[in-house]
């Protein structure tokens, strides 16, 4: 007798140590020690407690700006993520209380009768009908011991699913903000070429008119003039189909904003004129500024916790319950010492055989777990792609753009040249028509690299998790 309380001590501590989950232990990644970096780039100091809403006002556009503001308070896609986080957080309190103790009241007022033919309980004692009033009035407390940890590990688990939840949040907010950036920037860049075209047609216009003059004193053939003629009708439709492509980015905008597409207009504007600089930190920061890192890395630890759970069914769940009221037919007496009742007992059910049904959810519990390690080092690895598509992106089309300036400038003054060369007899036409269409590429082409540029941009500051260093 002296040795049963140590049997059952130490009973409660082999049973809570095999019931537990697995340890907890973020895996382990081989990380670079820096990034494969060109000039201009340099390495930045981070400042991980910095705000990083706000990214997008680096690029110094109060229309940016405006458009970021009305996303956050209006996008559908925010507040679907925003109402699954506080699905969660109602999850985590509705798990946690499972650990407490559940207390009931109950109250019966009924009027029955009781059947004279009922089967007998006793054969010397008969039955006979009565028609009785029944009062009850009763307290329940009801506890579960959680030996084997179930509820312990069910509330690890709804933890990390609101942690991940929180971080799929935040990486909605830097999806959205980053889809309006790139979307915004395309804009633009096509108002930006649509500039170049309306000032190139209007070259194109005098110099067509050059031509009918010349024509029309004999100085130039039927063949120019039908030539520029059109060479001006191919940029007309070019114009019509970049208006086009504007109609759809400012119908994506309008979306992202919350809007609908008809009642949504964004009034034609200028393009910044370079895409801002951006330091990076080192490759292991990305482990924190990266939501869509911190979701995987939290479904991890609710996926351990799972297997927890699913190891606790195999040991036996064990129930504490008492009651305490009164029973009476009579309210006068109700509340007598005779009417009260009571009761206090524990509990305890253990599956037997289940045709391996515990087995096979622990199986799967594990194999989920699995999955989620192998979507974590997945999500790594696409981060790191990303930055280093984004850096190397953004080196290139510096370099391109710098190229097309320099190209720009010789073909306005080559265009300059040949126009007075043709004004004065001395260049064939055909030289003039090269030169229009060399500057309306080149000058084309350099604002298509500057907006690659501002959209690269985007890109690489939503690769870097939507920080950007100091």
């Amino acid at each position: 007798m002296k040795l049963r309380p140590a049997v059952v001590a130490v009973c409660t501590t082999v049973l809570v140590a095999c019931a537990t989950a697995p340890e907890y232990q973020r895996p382990a990644l081989e990380l670079p020690a820096a990034w494969k970096l060109d000039a201009p780039w340099r390495v930045g100091q981070p400042r991980d407690t910095a705000p990083k809403g706000a990214w997008w006002q680096i690029f110094g556009d109060s229309a940016l700006d405006a458009l970021q503001q009305q996303a956050l308070l209006n996008s559908p896609t925010l507040v679907m993520a925003q109402a699954r986080l506080l699905q969660a957080r109602a999850t985590l309190a509705a798990t946690s209380a499972s650990a407490l103790p559940q207390l009931g009241l109950s109250e019966r007022v009924g009027r029955q009768k009781i059947s004279a033919n009922r089967p007998l309980s006793n054969y010397a004692s008969p039955n006979f009908s009565t028609v009785q009033n029944e009062l009850s009035v009763a307290m329940t407390v009801n506890y579960e011991l959680d030996l084997a940890g179930r509820i312990e590990q069910s509330a690890a688990g709804a933890q990390a699913s609101v942690a991940q939840t929180a971080a799929e949040l935040e990486n909605t907010r830097l999806l959205l903000s980053t889809d309006l950036a790139a979307n915004y920037f395309n804009l633009r860049e096509i108002d930006a070429e649509l500039d170049v075209l309306e000032r190139a047609i209007d070259l194109q216009r005098r110099a067509l008119e050059l031509v009918k003059a010349r024509y029309e004193l004999g100085a130039a053939s039927g063949l120019d003039l039908a030539q520029q003629q059109a060479l001006l009708e191919a940029t007309l439709v070019q114009l019509e189909l970049l208006r086009r492509q504007r109609g759809q980015f400012e119908h994506a905008v309008a979306t992202l904003t919350g809007v609908v597409a008809p009642q949504f207009s964004l009034p034609v504007d200028s393009l910044v004129r370079s895409a801002p600089a951006l330091p990076l930190g080192l490759p292991s920061e990305l482990l924190q500024r990266r939501p869509d890192i911190a979701a995987a890395e939290r479904a991890m630890a609710a996926a351990n916790a799972q297997i927890g759970v699913a190891n606790a069914a195999f040991y036996p769940s064990i129930m504490l319950g008492s009651t305490f009221g009164t029973d009476s037919r009579d309210l006068a007496s109700l509340f007598d010492a005779p009417s009260l009742l009571w009761s206090f007992g524990l509990s305890a059910a253990q599956s037997l055989f289940d045709g391996g049904r515990l087995r096979a959810n622990l199986e799967f519990s594990r194999a989920g777990y699995d999955a989620t390690v192998a979507n974590y080092r997945r999500v790594v690895l696409i981060a790191m792609q990303e930055v280093e598509d984004g850096i190397t992106g953004l080196v290139a089309l510096s370099r391109a753009a710098s190229q097309a300036r320099t190209a720009t400038t010789a073909a306005r003054r080559v265009l300059d040249m040949t126009t007075a060369r043709y004004e004065g007899g001395v260049s064939p036409y055909l030289d003039l028509v090269t030169a229009q269409q060399s500057l309306l590429l080149s000058e084309r082409q350099s604002v298509q690299l500057l907006g690659q540029e501002l959209v690269t941009s985007v890109f690489l500051i939503k690769a870097l998790g939507g920080s950007v260093s100091d």
